[in-house]
């Protein structure tokens, strides 16, 4: 795990120190690269500039690779990505075009007048803050070499192991610090990794021009940090640990933590089938966070129950501790007078469609992942009066079409699916998307139920032994 940018790339930095003898040109990926670029050119005592790349995305879900354009018109393909979103090379066309006005945009806000330096007979060493796919690196490869770069190296601190083939076709020598597999997203293996502004790529080019020393103060994010605390960033906004407690055959205490950012209307509940501190669902609340919605993740079972991992666990204790959790939250004071919805996945999407079936006014929308919906009977999701958006991956058939039969019983739903994801979305871009299409139908519902006013605390009581936040 990586703090952020600046630590992946001074880590980076010493993994390429060997190249320094060559006087290379650094290059960073823009936006994101850049911060990691500055430190190797720094290390490499290197003349540091940027490559500007626009990814284009699939037309309904932007996350899903299909094809990158650089500055300079090079153009890289998924082929296996385009097939499998069912598009043509005429449709890339018209996609490249649409990126390539927004390159022209971000290079005059970079460099204004100036010009990429003279690569001809040098050694450039491209960098980016990690790679999913490839289709940005093989981007800016094919570029750099179109300026008659002798040798062209690649680091970066995370690459996909899957992508290692494509890289090493493009560059001469590819350099990470890790090769995971499975590699889900670039963000799950930084602690702090959020959009790079404009403003930021533009101080980073003039830090690495100055050859300055590292200065902690060189971090600049953009407008988002707003919704942090004094200042800070939404991924560092303080987290609060909690007991939730229940009650029944097995008695204890549910842990959870509590993300609140400020100015937060809604709330969403975490219901899944693995631990809260589960990488995926760490991404996204991070979505969650940026929109402005607080997040509480809990484990459904207690540490008893979590420690004796051969214990088959009854699908009502988990719907049981959904309701329990969500009463809980709703008295507890940082969370009073939000709305509230309900994110499912593994295991804890049958239980928390059942949850909501069974009492309405716990959550006001729904959001389930992959979710095994042929185990909830038809009545039971016809009684669900929240608005539920079904996400599955396309390459998940058995699942997929047990949600489109669901799809059919519920009574506000929507089905996404999500091009070339399989059950655990570990393709890349894959939880992305899931991640923006939580985020935004959740934003969607939750601030049209606060502009009706706040919302009411639940009855905790209504299980007289579950007792009151606090005691």
């Amino acid at each position: 795990m990586l703090r952020d940018r600046e630590h992946g790339g001074r880590l980076l930095a010493r993994a390429l120190g060997y190249v320094r003898a060559e006087a290379p040109i650094v290059l960073g990926v823009a936006r994101g690269g850049v911060p990691v670029a500055l430190e190797v050119a720094r290390a490499l005592d290197a003349p540091l500039d940027l490559m500007t790349v626009q990814k284009v995305g699939a037309a309904e879900f932007p996350e899903y690779t299909i094809a990158a354009v650089a500055e300079d018109g090079a153009v890289y393909v998924r082929r296996e990505a385009l097939r499998e979103v069912g598009m043509t090379d005429a449709d890339v066309v018209q996609l490249t075009e649409g990126a390539a006005v927004e390159i022209v945009r971000r290079v005059r806000a970079y460099r204004g007048d100036a010009h990429l330096p003279d690569l001809a007979g040098r050694t450039v060493v491209v960098v980016d803050d990690g790679v999913a796919t490839g289709a940005t690196a093989c981007a800016a490869a094919r570029a750099v070499r179109r300026r008659g770069a002798a040798r062209v190296v690649f680091g970066a601190p995370v690459i996909a192991a899957a992508a290692a083939p494509v890289l090493r076709y493009e560059f001469d020598e590819v350099v990470a610090l890790d090769w995971p597999r499975p590699f889900v997203a670039i963000g799950i293996w930084y602690e702090l990794f959020e959009r790079v502004s404009d403003e930021a790529v533009v101080e980073c080019i003039r830090l690495g021009g100055e050859h300055l020393p590292k200065r902690e103060a060189d971090r600049i994010w953009d407008g988002e940090a707003s919704r942090g605390v004094a200042g800070e960033h939404p991924a560092t906004l303080p987290r609060e640990v909690l007991a939730i407690p229940c009650q029944g055959a097995s008695p204890g205490f549910l842990d959870a933590d509590l993300v609140v950012p400020i100015g937060a209307k809604g709330i969403v509940v975490f219901s899944t089938g693995s631990t809260r501190e589960s990488p995926r669902y760490r991404l996204i609340s991070r979505a969650l966070h940026h929109v402005g919605l607080a997040t509480l993740r809990c484990d459904l079972l207690t540490l008893t129950e979590r420690r004796a991992t051969r214990l088959p666990v009854d699908p009502n204790v988990l719907t049981s501790r959904i309701a329990t959790a969500i009463r809980w939250i709703s008295a507890y004071p940082p969370a009073r007078g939000m709305h509230r919805g309900l994110y499912g996945a593994g295991a804890g999407a049958e239980a928390a469609l059942v949850a909501v079936a069974r009492d309405q006014e716990l959550i006001e929308a729904v959001v389930v992942r992959a979710g095994q919906l042929d185990a909830v009977p038809a009545l039971t999701l016809a009684s669900i009066l929240a608005p539920v958006l079904l996400v599955v991956g396309s390459r998940d058939e058995s699942v997929l079409s047990a949600n489109r039969a669901a799809l059919a019983h519920l009574a506000t739903a929507d089905l996404a699916v999500v091009p070339g994801a399989t059950d655990l979305f570990g393709e890349p871009g894959a939880l992305e998307a899931v991640a923006r299409l939580a985020a935004d139908w959740f934003k969607r519902w939750l601030e049209r139920a606060a502009a009706r006013g706040p919302a009411r605390p639940l009855d905790v009581t209504q299980n007289p032994a579950v007792p009151s936040p606090g005691h």
